[in-house]
């Protein structure tokens, strides 16, 4: 599904409305969903949420951190829609024009259900309604400061029809969960030298009702297993290096700073 803009994404999700199977409209067999309607998380998210997964008709919002050298939020955000996207779910994202394609799929986001509104203007929030009408998860990230009548509305539209709100980046008063990353280590380089391969992040949820007692998690985005992670580097010359034979090696450096 190609990228669009401002209202004329969502005239066409009007149009297309009806030819759009949502995976709320399967079985639950179908769906890969038990009883209690849950869109499912990777296992090391399930503690952090009521249910153990993304309810239909919540708000579930990712919200920046101002620890130093934490980041990983847009990894969050990845990985709160991975395991709802490869059950059969179909996400969308209004307003992060940066968001990595390749980092998606990685980690397990089926791109051709996924729909990118990276600049959806000043009628965003038609925009975000629209989506809301014809997917199971919609990620809002606004380029400011959101009224209380607006968050209101969008949260109502959500639980109406039984689709997950997802704000992202800032404060979302009145969300049902919001989730944050608090404490972020890269592993893999080493004294000036090698290349970042791991991340092991903290990640905490606060919220209310069910979700009223703060908890955490410790988790990896990526795992030791996964993708290096890309980095700006310099490949220098080869240089000699002490080697078995019928072996070769290049030479790898990092330039920070």
């Amino acid at each position: 599904m190609t990228a669009m803009t401002g209202l004329s994404m969502a005239r066409s999700m009007e149009l297309q409305h009806a030819s759009v199977r949502r995976a709320s409209d399967l079985t639950d067999e179908q769906a890969g969903l038990g009883t209690d309607r849950l869109l499912p998380v990777l296992p090391e998210l399930r503690e952090l949420l009521p249910g153990r997964g993304l309810r239909r008709g919540s708000t579930i919002a990712v919200a920046s951190t101002d620890a130093p050298g934490c980041g990983g939020t847009t990894s969050l955000l990845l990985a709160l829609l991975s395991a709802a996207s490869s059950a059969g779910s179909w996400c969308a994202v209004v307003g992060l024009p940066t968001l990595g394609m390749a980092a998606a799929a990685e980690l397990g986001i089926a791109l051709d259900r996924l729909a990118l509104v990276p600049h959806p203007g000043p009628q965003w929030t038609t925009v975000v309604g629209a989506l809301l009408d014809g997917f199971d998860v919609v990620v809002a990230a606004p380029n400011g400061p959101v009224a209380a009548s607006v968050r209101q509305q969008l949260a109502a539209r959500a639980r109406q029809r039984g689709s997950v709100l997802v704000p992202f980046g800032g404060g979302w008063e009145g969300a049902d969960v919001v989730l944050s990353p608090v404490q972020g280590m890269w592993l893999g380089l080493g004294r000036g030298h090698g290349r970042l391969r791991a991340r092991e992040l903290t990640v905490s949820a606060r919220g209310r009702g069910a979700a009223g007692r703060p908890r955490q998690v410790t988790m990896w985005l990526p795992a030791p297993s996964g993708p290096a992670v890309p980095e700006p580097v310099i490949v220098s010359p080869p240089r000699p290096q002490p080697q078995a034979a019928g072996q070769s090696r290049g030479h790898l450096r990092v330039v920070q700073g």
